[in-house]
């Protein structure tokens, strides 16, 4: 029996030794993607160059005033709104000249004519529009009444300066005939201080001249109470 056989052709062999050449692309999968062109922003360039020189040049202007010292004037007790500006609660501080309006020390003096517009901290550093040369808490038609309170009588914390309603208690005695009021709506706490026995203070208060007889009268009978009106300034 005859086997045949099928030549199996060779597979191309390289000529020379040189490696048998590959099919290489053509058409569409050659070609390559389109790069787009960068686009130049020369405007946005400039600005950046002179946002970085105008940086440069106000640290420079900065670092040099940081050198120039000037004398404010700053404040070194608490001082009520309204109340007159003592001399002897200033203070000379020196800060540096950084183009802010603070009082210069040398107008200490001037200032000592006026009145606080704000409460005043002590460590303030005193501007213009912390000053008033009037005031309404000491005008013409302003009195001071001069009240000697018992615990109770007033809240703790009571300063210079705060807004309170001076209000009518009547005593024991009293009660029933005539009931509590409200002598005075707002009223400006002008001074604090302790009396030396120690279980009443001493509170002086401005208030509308007019008012200023009956409270006198209420508070020599140890029938006035003061409340604290936090929002008022």
């Amino acid at each position: 029996m005859r086997t045949s056989e099928k030549t199996v052709r060779d597979a191309p062999r390289p000529v020379n030794g040189s490696p048998v050449d590959r099919p290489t692309l053509s058409g569409p999968a050659s070609r390559k993607l389109p790069v787009p062109p960068r686009e130049r922003k020369p405007a946005l360039a400039a600005v950046a160059v002179l946002l970085i020189i105008g940086g440069a040049l106000t640290s420079t202007l900065l670092v040099m005033r940081s050198g120039d010292r000037v004398s404010a004037v700053g404040v070194a007790e608490q001082i009520g709104a309204g109340q007159q500006i003592p001399v002897a609660a200033l203070r000379e501080v020196q800060i540096a000249d950084t183009g802010i309006a603070y009082v210069p020390w040398r107008h200490r003096d001037q200032v000592g004519k006026t009145f606080a517009a704000v409460t005043l901290l002590p460590g303030t550093l005193l501007t213009e529009t912390m000053v008033t040369s009037d005031s309404e808490e000491v005008g013409p038609n302003r009195a001071r009444v001069g009240l000697s309170l018992k615990a109770g009588q007033y809240p703790s914390g009571l300063t210079a300066g705060d807004v309170v309603q001076v209000i009518y208690v009547p005593g024991n005695a009293r009660a029933g005939a005539v009931p509590q009021k409200v002598l005075v709506p707002s009223a400006r706490v002008h001074s604090v201080g302790s009396s030396e026995r120690g279980a009443s203070g001493l509170v002086t208060v401005i208030v509308d001249a007019s008012l200023s007889p009956q409270v006198a009268a209420f508070a020599s009978t140890g029938e006035i109470a003061l409340a604290v009106l936090p929002g008022a300034r």
